[in-house]
């Protein structure tokens, strides 16, 4: 039966009217049935990225009454430990789930409850700053489709799932405010949700970075092109400067107090206060020339950069401030920070799909509405989102925000091309027409195509690899370390977080540019002789060694290192100081005490 026009008034109004309400609603179900999938991960704790494992040592610590200021790792390298550069921004929520739940279900459910709730909370934040912005820039109820589309998102979305309880799905919330921000055409309030958006992004840590700087550049430019702008701009650099300025007084830790350049320490501080100030002048002068205010920016840019060299010359480099060797062994080698163009057409297709069709949607959008007053918020939402398609021609770890930003350009498009399948006479466009265009400009179609291309296909060596990189850190194969007394273990640097979060041992290093020193250790030990290994591991306090044959890290120090002390090892050479210790029959690690 046909909906009659009066259902449909209705319908449209109640979307309109209520889209805050229904979009928690949303959130709500989307969330439950994510626990409900994810249950598995949830009841194994399968903290697979070794950050998320640190993040939820970092709340342990918390709430074992470690300092709120000190972020120091004491179970890692111990007992001196090494600083984590982030901040306790992403703990809050974390703790306050385990101390809520822990009277019902324990403390170990409660941490794993905990960790799989915690990741949907900024998922909440984003699916809002989404909708307000196609609100805004699309129709008042083409906000359902836009969180369509970002279900769909496969590389934002996994930063939302369960056990994903590191930094980077708030980080993201904040990409989805500065979005809605530059689309807000309520200067004041844009220019706040943009400033405070920013502040808090970089109070959690710099990956965001250059969209703040982005967001920042887009801001002026509206200034510079249209002088009603001068009260975004004003409210903006305020924001910035006191919620960098607040971000910093309760979060920074006492490593953060010193002049470092990885973190919002006083370092990028005096740059966003410097920034903010300035742009409150610019937004006072406001001169009347175009050209003026144009030149007044381009000072006001020159004088941040400037100061940023002179005082800081430390930081023109790679922020974390690693030794060449580190740098060449290590840091160089992480994958998601290589372009997306070195990564297999495998990967890199389903990730960079939506953010060219967003690109596309973004300028069809802008030439669209380029005699109305949507204009320059969709050049704002074009700028940005040329810019995160441009950041995955840097890192393919931009992949998330790419897509996020892609989303009010893909439903731009889809705003035209569904309705005009829906309304053709054919049948086939009706049917056809529509699921395809669906598939095109929701980027899904790639997910799909990928299946059957015959191209990049895992190798049975990198089937195996991957195998023992989800086996070995699981609770079934660390567990039966805790029957040994706790001691400080010799392990792989990517295995040394999971080691100190599922068993009551100390590792000597993880993956983190503050550990350089016991990175390189841990790499000269495996790669070195058999004595070299032997020496560091005493220099450290080890009295274990543990491996997992076929790991990743494994593979390297094999094929860049033979004969060096793993390889031989691996192949069986063990020296007589190294006692085996026998684990399960099935266990895919490896375990010897260090005489």
């Amino acid at each position: 039966m046909n909906q009659s026009p009066d259902g449909e008034v209705k319908l449209v109004t109640q979307l309109d009217r209520r889209w805050l309400r229904l979009t928690v609603i949303a959130w709500a179900l989307i969330a439950a049935w994510i626990v409900f999938d994810r249950w598995g991960a949830i009841h194994w704790l399968a903290l697979s990225d070794t950050d998320d494992n640190m993040r939820l040592m970092q709340v342990r610590a918390l709430l074992a009454g470690q300092g709120w200021y000190d972020l120091r790792q004491y179970r890692m390298d111990p007992p001196a430990g090494f600083d984590i550069h982030w901040s306790r921004i992403v703990d809050l929520p974390i703790a306050g789930l385990i101390l809520a739940l822990k009277p019902f279900v324990g403390t170990a459910m409660a941490e794993r409850l905990a960790c799989g709730i915690a990741p949907l909370l900024p998922l909440s934040v984003t699916m809002g700053g989404l909708a307000f912005t196609v609100r805004r820039l699309v129709s008042p109820v083409a906000w359902p489709l836009a969180l369509i589309f970002l279900m769909m998102c496969t590389a934002t979305m996994l930063m939302f799932m369960p056990e994903r309880i590191d930094h980077h799905g708030w980080q993201l919330a904040s990409l989805s405010l500065t979005v809605a921000g530059l689309a807000d055409p309520r200067r004041r309030r844009g220019g706040a949700i943009v400033g405070l958006a920013s502040a808090f992004s970089l109070s959690i840590g710099l990956e965001m970075l250059p969209y703040a700087a982005g967001a920042g550049a887009i801001i002026a430019l509206r200034w510079i092109w249209d002088r009603t702008e001068a009260d975004r701009v004003a409210v903006y650099g305020i924001t910035l400067a006191g919620g960098s300025a607040l971000g910093y007084a309760l979060f920074a830790s006492y490593a953060n107090a010193v002049p470092r350049c990885d973190a919002l320490t006083p370092v990028w501080l005096s740059v966003m206060i410097e920034a903010g100030a300035l742009l409150l002048i610019l937004a006072r002068l406001d001169p009347a020339s175009r050209a003026l205010r144009l030149g007044l920016a381009v000072a006001a840019g020159g004088v941040i950069v400037t100061a940023f060299a002179l005082v800081f010359p430390q930081c023109l480099g790679r922020p974390e401030q690693v030794s060449p060797e580190l740098a060449r062994n290590w840091l160089d080698n992480v994958r998601e920070a290589k372009p997306i163009y070195e990564h297999p057409f495998r990967n890199a297709f389903p990730i960079a799909a939506l953010p060219v069709i967003g690109i596309i949607g973004a300028l069809f959008a802008t030439w669209r509405a380029r005699a109305t007053d949507r204009f320059t918020a969709w050049a704002a939402v074009l700028l940005f989102t040329l810019f995160a398609g441009g950041m995955l021609l840097w890192a393919a770890r931009a992949g998330p925000a790419a897509q996020l930003l892609a989303v009010p350009g893909a439903v731009a498009l889809a705003w035209v091309i569904l309705p005009w399948c829906l309304g053709h006479r054919s049948v086939i466009v009706r049917v056809f027409g529509t699921v395809g265009g669906f598939l095109l400009v929701s980027g899904s179609f790639a997910g799909f195509a990928i299946k059957y291309l015959p191209i990049d296909r895992p190798t049975a060596r990198t089937k195996t690899v991957n195998r023992a990189g989800s086996v070995c850190p699981s609770i079934p194969a660390l567990a039966p370390l805790d029957r040994l007394p706790a001691q400080t273990i010799f392990t792989f640097v990517d295995l040394g977080p999971r080691l100190i979060t599922v068993t009551h041992h100390s590792a000597i290093a993880g993956p983190y540019h503050r550990n350089g020193a016991a990175i390189l250790d841990v790499q000269h030990a495996f790669s070195g002789s058999a004595d070299q290994f032997r020496a560091i591991a005493r220099r450290h306090g080890a009295t274990l060694l543990l491996t997992c044959p076929n790991m990743a890290e494994s593979t390297v120090y094999r094929a860049r290192h033979p004969g060096g002390f793993y390889d031989r090892l691996a192949r069986g050479e063990t020296p007589d100081w190294l006692e085996p210790i026998a684990l399960p029959r099935r266990s895919p690690l490896r375990l010897w005490r260090i005489r």
